[in-house]
């Protein structure tokens, strides 16, 4: 992840300055503001800004006056039964805004979640940066052959490396074009909005994303995922350590239900129920289809 040296200094200098404020100040994401965390080969996160803590959230819960008298093992209490029972409005209090570097294809996933405001690096006034994600070959992998939008087995010796070389031939031929329609050498060059259009779905862009808590779990127990795509789940990492740090109470909280959890549908714990009891269960007494118990298998076993 290069940082160009204004880029840093610019950072540097916004770490520097401190303003007193009466608002309610995380430590944890104080320590990280404006520090940006390296993901995949040229992309970062970091954060920009925030509002609230634990205590807003515990707070806007009991619709109380100031911080309240309330001890920190009750205020803990009171946020895991709010995740537990799927609250959603407490958790709304808080907001985070974020500055992340990411290659297109990973922003059009990332934009699906359509619960955020969102202001991109804008390739109809601005150059786009030489700069195209790569995957590691640890991450080229074949297609998946019992999951349609899933990986398989990874990519090895020959296939891999001439795989690597498309990747890269192609990006450089498609922005060596780009650099060429946009070069006036004399002549009139064609429009930016236009010119980008043959880049490739690798290209680096850059966003502003700001999203209340709630909506921020929501995203990361999709994204943070084992099934999600690896170079999303890889941002979605770096900010789970990010809210560990801001708000830990809710974010053990989140671990415990979501993260750590299983959700059970009516027939899933009428099975679970017969089994504890002794009886076989199989696919085929269980009411439940295929897909549904290979996943309730997985979790409970057969």
């Amino acid at each position: 992840m290069p940082l160009s040296p204004d880029q840093q200094a610019e950072i540097d200098a916004q770490r520097a300055e401190t303003r007193p404020t009466r608002r309610a100040v995380a430590e944890g994401m104080e320590a990280r503001l404006y520090r940006a965390e390296p993901v995949l080969d040229h992309g970062f996160v970091r954060a920009i800004d925030y509002m609230g803590d634990d205590a807003a959230i515990v707070q806007a819960a009991r619709v109380s006056y100031g911080r309240g008298t309330k001890a920190v093992q009750n205020d803990a209490g009171l946020i895991r039964y709010l995740m537990r029972h799927w609250h959603s409005t407490p958790f709304e209090m808080c907001e985070l805004k974020l500055h992340v570097k990411l290659p297109v294809f990973v922003a059009r996933q990332w934009i699906r979640h359509r619960t955020a405001n969102v202001n991109e690096y804008s390739a109809r006034y601005s150059i786009l940066d030489r700069e195209f994600y790569v995957p590691d070959p640890a991450h080229l992998s074949a297609q998946s052959e019992v999951n349609a939008q899933g990986r398989g087995a990874v990519l090895e010796g020959e296939e891999a490396e001439r795989v690597l070389s498309w990747l890269r031939e192609d990006a450089g031929r498609a922005y060596d074009h780009y650099e060429a329609m946009l070069s006036t050498d004399g002549q009139q060059g064609l429009a930016r909005e236009l010119a980008r259009m043959n880049l490739p779905a690798s290209v680096y862009t850059q966003w502003y994303w700001k999203v209340d808590l709630h909506n921020l779990l929501h995203f990361l127990r999709l994204r943070a995922d084992a099934h999600a795509q690896w170079e999303i789940r890889a941002y979605a990492d770096a900010i789970c350590r990010m809210v560990a740090d801001w708000v830990p109470l809710t974010w053990a909280a989140f671990e415990d239900y979501r993260l750590g959890g299983v959700q059970l549908s009516a027939a899933g714990v009428t099975c679970l129920k017969r089994m504890l009891a002794g009886e076989r269960v199989t696919q085929e007494t269980s009411g439940m289809s295929k897909g549904e118990w290979r996943e309730f298998e997985g979790v409970w076993g057969g």
